[in-house]
Parts: structure tokens; sequence; C-alpha cells
């Protein structure tokens, strides 16, 4: 799994880093990422359980957590390679500058590249907070929203170039709309898909294929079958991921994720390796 994150280091998470690990080994997992959430550098971005929280402090757990990872890493490098990461936002461009100076000051073996806002507003919290994004956008539609998504998506990518891009389509989450929806419905958001699609296979970056989103009640992890389709066209790569906040969500659904992968016809998936650095 390239993504997860641990009740040590993040409010909306369970259980201790170290237990996440040993589960992990427990469930026979070989390669494990350790990617908690980037500080935030604004008191406004943060969410509603850390609002008793300054900037200083995201700094420092973040500090622990990289530190933390890499004590585990080696502890358990006979029984498991653990990647130490992190997973980015990207809520305006100056995070830009904020992810290269995390990147000067620790190492990461790999981090995965997300979007969890559109105009500063979260869009994976809550139904109210997604339709508040949707309308700052455009003409107040979902179609304007995903527009949007996709554009913020793309100066993330272009400036960080991610190894992994996390759950590329999660503006979907509290979409209205049904597994039978297909995105090419919609030609301005189909355009922003491919063009997004078409950099990341370009740079080398997988796309996550994310059992969070069957957690979450989809019937399919991220990104939907259409998205899928259109990577596999292009000759895409793809890589598995839990986003597991806590030890019961570690491999949760990857059962129903390898059907959607055969039912897909992906025939490959790949994987960060840490010896031959891709």
């Amino acid at each position: 799994s390239h993504h997860s994150h641990s009740g040590d280091y993040i409010l909306h998470a369970k259980d201790h880093l170290d237990d996440i690990v040993k589960e992990a080994i427990a469930r026979g997992f070989k390669s494990y990422c350790l990617t908690e959430h980037i500080p935030r550098n604004n008191l406004a971005d943060l969410y509603p359980e850390e609002k008793h929280l300054q900037i200083s402090d995201l700094e420092s757990n973040f500090d622990k957590f990289y530190h933390h990872a890499r004590h585990l890493q080696s502890q358990y490098a006979d029984q498991i390679t653990l990647l130490v990461g992190c997973e980015t936002d990207y809520i305006r461009q100056d995070f830009k500058s904020l992810i290269a100076n995390l990147r000067s000051k620790y190492n990461f073996d790999m981090f995965v590249g997300s979007v969890h806002h559109v105009k500063e507003v979260p869009i994976d919290f809550d139904v109210p907070t997604w339709e508040l994004a949707m309308r700052k956008c455009g003409a107040g539609t979902p179609r304007d929203l995903y527009a949007a998504y996709f554009d913020e998506q793309y100066d993330m990518i272009v400036d960080l170039k991610p190894p992994v891009v996390g759950h590329f389509d999660l503006i979907r989450l509290f979409s209205v709309e049904d597994s039978e929806t297909n995105i090419s419905q919609w030609p301005e958001v189909l355009e922003r898909v491919e063009r997004n699609l078409d950099f990341i296979i370009g740079y080398g970056g997988l796309i996550e294929l994310n059992s969070a989103a069957i957690r979450k009640g989809w019937s399919e992890p991220y990104p939907r079958a259409d998205i899928c389709k259109i990577v596999l066209e292009k000759g895409g790569e793809f890589c598995l991921s839990d986003d597991s906040h806590g030890i019961a969500q570690i491999g949760l659904n990857f059962h129903k994720a390898l059907k959607q992968i055969e039912k897909l016809g992906i025939t490959e998936l790949s994987y960060i390796d840490l010896e031959n650095g891709g």
C-alpha cells in the first residue's frame, strides 16, 4: 500500500504507528508506505477537530512522525520494506514552496500528491462543505466544481510531479452521480481529466487505485471505471493503496479492488521500490 495514516499524528485516524506497522506485517504486506499529512501553513485551513492547534503544533507533530517512521523502517527492515513519505495538500499555490521546503528538510522515499480542497474549501469532509465549494465555482454546478478540481489538480501535478497521485477523482465522493455516470458526458471535464493523465503519464507518475472509496460507500476504488479505462488506453500505470486511517483499514477491501482490477483488464500493478529507486 502506498498511502496510510495513524492516530499518533492526525486526529481523524486511530491507533499507534507502531501497531499499524506490526499489523501490516501480520497481514502479509511486503511493502508499506507511511505517508502522514503535511503540516498546513494557515490557521484557516485547520479542520474543526484541530481548531485548538497552532501551525507550530502541526510542524512539530510532523517532525515527530518523520523520525518515528524512520526508526520503525530500520527496526522492522528484516520483516517489511517501509517507505517513509507524506501526503500533500495543495490548497493554494504557495503550497509549492511549502512542500519544496519540506522535501529539502526531509529526505522522503516517496510522497502522495493529493488535492482535498477546491477554492480553499474541503471537498471530502462532508456534503455541506462540498456544496459550499461547488457554489464558489462558476455557475455553481457539479460540472463547474469538477472542472475547478481538475484544474487545481493540474497545478499540483505540474508543480510537484508526485510519484503517486492520490485518489484521482476524490471530487466525486459526495456527488449524486452513480457508477453508471460517465465523465465523458461533460466534455470540458473530460478534457481536463485527459490533460492531467497525459501529464502524469509523461513524467512517470502512478495513479493510485485507492480502496478507501469502498468503505465510504462506493462499489469500486478511486478512480471510477471510466477514468481507469482512459488510463489504460493511454498506457498509464496503477499502484494499490488502502489509505488506511487505523489498523482495521489495513488492506481493507483489497479483495473488492482486485475484482475491479480484473474486470477492467488491468494486468499489472506497479509499486515504488526502495532499493531500485522507483
